[in-house]
């Protein structure tokens, strides 16, 4: 089947499942989810745990739901031999919910250490060997190896907007790569440290979601609800201002232009032209959703302007003009210097 009649049928296909989602986010209004999008250090330390509270709450109200065997065979039993086997139901019921919790406590543990162990790996641009993560689970949960990995994973993508791939699966070795090409991998300064990649993603779906622009204090209002502000060097951003408003848009993955005709004077920030050569308004948005826990339909206004998108990149085949160049994915990069403490506290 030809390349754009493939595409054409995914776009398809992605409106279908659209229509048959769940209604629980229908008319979900992006803006606002997006405010009240946590910080990274408190998605990194309370994914876990909510994760543990979502399994506890469904199994109470699966219990809640169900139909009590107990209750169907009181009208026939006797009474007393009716009490001692509601008494014991109930302690049966405490003590496998007890030995559930505990379950899972220990699996969302075992999640977060190695979610720590593959960052610390990817921070020192160590390999990540599958015999050295196993060493950190403990051997009873060795045959969930697959599942903690991929919670691990999942959640460190929804965070960074990195993925774990295979590089050799004959030595089952692997490493974290960045969505983007940012350079170093999407740590942008030269040497170690975290991906920069999740706040560039995060920053393209503000944009995204504000129509295409938006302006210096859209991007600070919402970089301050993540504790990330102008003039603050940040554990993993470093000095924030600096890493978007001159090497992001150095880079050509945003645009910063003054708005016309505007006394004071103010900013906006776009799209550059090389976070529409590597990535799209469909990938944007189903990274928003994943760090939302949404689908990306939630969003149904962009989910629609999104699929518009990829019907018009599975048009585009008319190469460019000539004298024209559009940043390619694999054009190299130069890494920026690693940023100065900053001297002045200017805000976005």
């Amino acid at each position: 089947m030809p390349r754009g009649q493939s595409h054409k049928l995914c776009i398809r296909e992605k409106r279908h499942q659209a229509r048959y989602e769940p209604q629980s986010h229908k008319g979900v209004q992006p803006t606002a989810v997006m405010e009240e999008l946590p910080s990274t250090s408190s998605l990194l330390e309370d994914k876990s745990q909510s994760s543990s509270a979502t399994g506890s709450n469904s199994t109470s109200q699966g219990s809640l739901e169900a139909p009590s065997t107990t209750s169907t065979f009181s009208t026939t039993a006797d009474p007393t031999s009716d009490e001692e086997d509601t008494s014991q139901d109930e302690e049966d019921s405490r003590s496998s919910s007890s030995t559930e919790n505990t379950y899972h406590d220990t699996l969302n543990s075992m999640t977060s250490l190695l979610e720590q162990f593959l960052l610390c790996k990817y921070k020192m641009k160590q390999p990540i060997m599958k015999e050295d993560m196993l060493k950190i689970i403990h051997p009873r949960y060795h045959d969930r190896f697959a599942e903690i990995l991929k919670r691990a994973s999942e959640h460190i993508e929804a965070v960074f907007a990195v993925d774990l791939k295979e590089v050799d699966s004959t030595i089952h070795s692997y490493d974290l790569v960045s969505k983007l090409n940012l350079p170093n991998n999407g740590r942008v300064w030269v040497g170690r440290g975290l991906p920069k990649t999740g706040l560039l993603m995060t920053v393209l779906g503000v944009i995204f979601v504000k129509g295409g622009c938006a302006t210096e204090e859209d991007i600070r209002k919402f970089l301050n609800k993540m504790q990330v502000y102008a003039g603050r060097k940040h554990f993993i951003y470093g000095e924030p201002r600096k890493l978007i408003t001159r090497d992001l848009v150095t880079m050509k993955y945003l645009e910063y232009r003054q708005v016309a005709h505007r006394d004071p004077p103010c900013y906006e920030f776009l799209w550059g032209p090389r976070a529409h050569a590597e990535t799209s308004k469909m990938k944007v948005l189903e990274f928003l959703a994943k760090v939302n826990d949404m689908v990306p339909s939630a969003f149904s206004i962009q989910y629609e302007e999104a699929l518009r998108d990829e019907e018009e990149r599975a048009r585009a085949t008319v190469p460019a003009r000539p004298g024209t160049t559009v940043p390619s994915r694999h054009d190299p990069l130069p890494c920026p210097a690693a940023s100065p403490t900053p001297t002045e506290d200017e805000d976005f």
